[in-house]
């Protein structure tokens, strides 16, 4: 038997209504705040995750797949969403359309790390998008909309920490006396944590090695070295959130785990999946588009797993709506009725009703039964006798009450 690779999971039939109701609100709510979808290739040259995600951190060190395909040019599956969007927003030349430019995605995401709770190394990623707006006001729909999106959700022990890392101008006096900090205590620091010490030492406080992490409670904040412009950005920020009513916390050791991250970067952290976890985070990416190669244009945006949203809300015992049930099973009564019943089951499907009705020749009590284990609300059985008098009985599997109906009431619907 050939098994399912390590780290990638089967959505099974009866667990893909979770799936569909968890996409189906992201995409309400998106197209609420005037959101709309893009759709990325799974893979992408390699270069693209170089400039933009950043050859520092451990997606393009330790966790992407990357190949060599047959004309010899280096590919990668996209290890995350956002990379992809910059690059299509460039090539396509979506700077000429009206700004700010809202997209979004749902798009598979593939990076080799070992399997944990709520992360595979093939997992799914809802994540929005907004070009073109500098603004603070842009950074609090960005969170809004997160916010709405787990409202409506039901999640309600989630806990939204925000920080700023700043600009390029004012992180480079902060990344020096970061740096001095941090060499006095190298000694404690792991292997990957010295790496990142000459590379970019803000990669430090996102360790999560237990030393790595005492070094870094007393380091120096990256808010005391903000410039006039990116703290006007968070006070505003900051102020926005609370008018609204949004409770956060201003958690300075939030730096998020890619490169392209400038000013406003924030986590919705849940306690729902057996310790502190984030569940979604995101900020804002003002260089990422000139450092793929476009004009400079501000861009600010979150994503997500679904995978760990599924399981957070599993956790919470949260409602993911119903699974699919059919309306009406429709059971021939012999040979020579099978014909009919799928004549009356596809008008009916024609007619938008859910209906399935026997494809396995199987007995009237065999169909029966069957017909109460997929859940059909209804069943009507199609024999020589219903025909001829024009009479169809249909039981409610769940109250038991029947109801007659004419053949014309039947394709209708009308019952």
């Amino acid at each position: 038997m050939i098994n399912i690779p390590k780290g990638t999971k089967d959505v099974l039939p009866q667990e893909s209504y979770k799936w569909h109701y968890v996409e189906k609100i992201a995409r309400k709510v998106t197209e609420n705040f005037g959101y709309r979808e893009i759709r990325t290739p799974v893979f992408e040259h390699t270069e693209l995750f170089l400039r933009g995600v950043g050859d520092t951190t451990d997606i393009v060190n330790k966790e992407m797949y990357t190949f060599n395909d047959k004309g010899g040019r280096s590919i990668s599956l996209k290890p995350e969403g956002t990379a992809g969007v910059a690059r299509s927003f460039v090539e396509n030349s979506l700077i000429n359309a009206p700004q700010p430019s809202k997209m979004y995605y749902l798009t598979p995401v593939f990076r080799y790390e070992k399997p944990q709770a709520g992360r595979l190394r093939e997992h799914h990623q809802f994540g929005i998008e907004l070009y073109g707006s500098e603004s603070p006001y842009a950074d609090a729909e960005v969170i809004l909309l997160a916010k709405e999106f787990f409202d409506r959700l039901g999640l309600k022990k989630l806990s939204l920490n925000i920080n700023s890392i700043g600009c390029r101008e004012c992180r480079k006096e902060y990344s020096e006396a970061l740096k001095n900090y941090l060499y006095a205590s190298k000694e404690k620091l792991c292997g990957t944590c010295l790496e990142r010490l000459e590379k970019n030492p803000l990669r430090v406080l996102d360790c999560k090695n237990p030393e790595c992490k005492e070094v870094s409670e007393n380091a120096p904040k990256v808010l005391d070295y903000l410039c006039d412009g990116c703290r006007k950005h968070h006070e505003v920020l900051c102020k926005t959130l609370d008018e609204l009513g949004v409770a956060f916390t201003v958690n300075s050791n939030i730096v998020r785990g890619l490169d392209y991250y400038t000013k406003t970067v924030f986590e919705f952290i849940s306690n729902e999946i057996g310790s502190q976890g984030t569940v979604c985070g995101g900020g804002r990416y003002n260089n990422l588009v000139e450092e793929i190669g476009g004009t400079k244009v501000p861009a600010v945006g979150f994503g997500l797993g679904l995978e760990r949203l599924i399981m957070v809300m599993e956790n919470a015992g949260l409602s993911f709506g119903k699974d699919y049930r059919p309306e009406l099973y429709i059971a021939p009564a012999g040979d020579e009725n099978y014909v009919e019943a799928l004549k009356i089951t596809t008008i009916l499907r024609k007619h938008d009703r859910t209906v399935i009705t026997d494809i396995m020749e199987k007995s009237l009590k065999a169909q029966m039964k069957y017909a109460d284990k997929c859940g059909a609300e209804n069943v009507v059985v199609i024999g020589a006798d219903e025909i001829r008098k024009d009479e169809f009985e249909i039981k409610n599997l769940r109250t038991k009450e029947c109801k007659t109906v004419t053949y014309e009431e039947l394709i209708n619907g009308n019952w």
